[in-house]
């Protein structure tokens, strides 16, 4: 599985979404459905799929779409 298929499915897993809504308009500002339950799970699910455990910094800036290929490339994981 490439890196934006894995990065993709803890969003659809996470909010119950199709691939197609996910874009860099996708954030805690226009999902309904995000909160601060639903950000921990998508974190905690990037986490385990990249092997990876985040700073709490990052995890508190993971708060869109975008956001969160911002904090991965941090890592050195590339999305796109």
């Amino acid at each position: 599985m490439k890196n934006k298929e894995k990065y993709n499915k803890a969003f659809i897993d996470t909010f119950g979404v199709e691939a197609e809504v996910l874009n860099n308009h996708f954030s805690k500002d226009t999902v309904e459905a995000w909160d601060s339950v639903h950000q921990l799970n998508v974190v905690t699910t990037i986490e385990d799929l990249f092997g990876l455990f985040f700073d709490p910094e990052d995890i508190m800036s993971f708060v869109s779409y975008d956001a969160g290929k911002q904090v991965l490339h941090k890592y050195n994981v590339q999305i796109d």
